[in-house]
């Protein structure tokens, strides 16, 4: 063989050598990213895991720590009927009790649901009573002169007097609201009102 052929040959086999190097590198690069891939799976699943037991603690917790409503007067809680069924249902439903002074109401029992209505139909009641009574006081407390409502920004003297600068010409809205220290908004008003 003449030399010629040695050396490419040499070079060939050179090649092949690093052709196998990087193909072993990929195959290592493979197998290191696979069993990454498998680490990083296997840690998901088991945080997955510690994630739902943590919820479940979280929940027992909640249900521990809040486990019963407790208010002095059902009045307190609910002005009608339907919102005070609503909320003890609410509560019924994600297992909490609701105390009621000191005892506690027991929706399954027949007894504890009709008492439990009683005082719901109570609490309405004196909710209707006291919006009745508010009603009653506030026509006295006007009728005696007692409650006039928010007051005009401005007085009759300045209504007339911003009435008869507008009907100059002279005065623009803006120029008006500065004068009398008020807003264009109340401007606008006081002269619809001086037009009536």
């Amino acid at each position: 063989m003449s030399q010629k052929y040695l050396i490419r040959i040499a070079e060939l086999e050179s090649q092949l050598r690093q052709k196998d190097q990087q193909l072993s590198l990929v195959e290592e690069t493979e197998a290191f990213l696979r069993s990454a891939l498998a680490r990083a799976e296997e840690k998901i699943e088991e945080d997955e895991r510690e994630i739902e037991h943590l919820r479940a603690q979280i929940e027992k917790l909640r249900r521990m720590l809040f486990g019963t409503l407790v208010v002095p007067k059902l009045d307190r809680l609910a002005r009608s009927v339907p919102d005070a069924r609503g909320i003890a249902d609410i509560l019924q439903t994600r297992g909490a009790k609701l105390a009621l002074g000191d005892s506690i109401y027991d929706p399954t029992d027949p007894m504890g649901k009709m008492f439990f209505n009683i005082l719901a139909t109570f609490a309405e009641f004196e909710g209707d009573l006291i919006r009745l009574r508010t009603k009653e006081g506030m026509a006295v407390a006007r009728s005696k002169g007692k409650l006039k409502g928010k007051q005009p920004k401005l007085s009759e003297k300045q209504q007339k007097e911003l009435c008869r600068m507008r009907d100059t010409g002279q005065y623009s809205i803006s120029d008006l609201a500065e004068l009398f220290t008020v807003s264009r908004a109340t401007v606008y008003r006081t002269l619809s009102r001086g037009q009536k």
